[in-house]
């Protein structure tokens, strides 16, 4: 750190994204991306016009993309403000909300801590239970901000939208942000419930089932007074935060949903053949509804798992937080990488047993 870095940054860990590497090709399973393309209708939308309109600043409001989105979800335009990922609309509400402190799982997302941190918000850690589940009982009375990825990463487990109401009923005094980054692949949304509960905020993005992670996308969707909260901070911060490109590709890709299902549906085929080869060569799969497989095998630690796979060229995720140290985190690619994945493992696996 530089001498000119003030303290309150100097001292918090930042967030670790997962390693992009350039020093060769890898078969890419360690951040949860798509591994089909977006649309063709997102490459016709961004044509030759569009790229000559980029001397203009962005719709600030994203009118179009949100006209777009609330006709597809049956949400008013009010309702939804879109950012640049679902990262940025997670700072904002961190800032917006979480004077009172905020609380979250002891194994989630870690780029919750990282924000609380950023944002000096009091923390209160949740544990999830025995087989890493997440108990709706762990979070009534709280009344601060609660923030619940839904499925949960990297377990990739979910609740049901009735539990996540309850703890809405239940925290009358604080914002439940449910971060559904992965429900597309099997897990059940909240949208639905925008309606009934004005301390309920849904948070989406574009980076994984529909194909736009180098996009940067994600939207927020609550009442419109929780919106008029995290607009002011974002108006605030970064008026212009989406750009030209991204407002149109999201506006193709919404009005290409089909498509997203179907690429969907194959993941999930390829997620669940996965893990009935994992299981049947020993390993302990938690049960997924997102887009990736947490895995561990008694044979081998998580991290020695980790690093022979990259020597094979197989990148997955490995955390180094103790209670998660035994596992890996595999994203899900096409049949194909899964199943040069699976070989890669059955190597390592005998190598171990001989």
């Amino acid at each position: 750190m530089s001498r000119f870095m003030g303290a309150r940054y100097s001292m918090f860990d930042a967030y670790t994204p997962g390693e992009q590497p350039q020093d060769r090709r890898y078969i890419k399973l360690n951040t949860n991306e798509s591994p089909y393309p977006p649309s063709p209708k997102v490459r016709q939308a961004l044509n030759a016009d569009e790229v000559e309109a980029l001397r203009l600043y962005p719709d600030p409001e994203c009118g179009a993309l949100r006209a777009s989105m609330a006709a597809q979800l049956g949400l008013d335009e009010n309702q939804l403000l879109c950012g640049n990922g679902s990262d940025e609309l997670l700072s904002f509400a961190f800032m917006a909300w979480g004077s009172r402190g905020a609380a979250f799982a002891d194994v989630t997302y870690g780029l919750y801590r990282v924000l609380a941190d950023l944002h000096q918000v009091k923390v209160t850690n949740v544990p999830l239970r025995d087989g890493f589940a997440l108990d709706d009982r762990d979070y009534l009375g709280l009344n601060r901000l609660i923030v619940i990825a839904n499925p949960n990463a990297p377990t990739g487990m979910a609740l049901k939208p009735r539990q996540l109401a309850y703890i809405a009923e239940q925290n009358p005094d604080g914002v439940v942000l449910v971060d559904e980054a992965y429900v597309d692949f099997g897990a059940e949304s909240c949208l639905p419930l925008i309606g009934r509960y004005d301390n309920l905020c849904v948070v989406q993005t574009y980076s994984k089932s529909r194909s736009l992670a180098g996009a940067r996308l994600g939207f927020a969707a609550g009442q419109a007074e929780l919106i008029r909260d995290l607009k002011k901070i974002k108006n605030a911060i970064n008026p212009y935060n989406v750009s030209r490109l991204t407002q149109r590709a999201g506006i193709a890709a919404m009005e290409d949903e089909d498509y997203y299902l179907l690429n969907a549906r194959a993941i999930m085929q390829a997620r669940d053949n996965t893990a009935r080869a994992l299981q049947a060569m020993g390993f302990e799969v938690l049960p997924s509804r997102a887009n990736f497989l947490f895995a561990r095998h008694a044979g081998i630690g998580g991290a020695a798992l980790y690093m022979a796979l990259k020597k094979r060229g197989v990148l997955v995720r490995h955390f180094g937080a103790e209670r998660i140290k035994d596992y890996i985190r595999i994203s899900v690619g096409s049949q194909e990488q899964m199943t040069a994945f699976l070989d890669a493992v059955r190597e390592i696996m005998g190598g171990i047993k001989a």
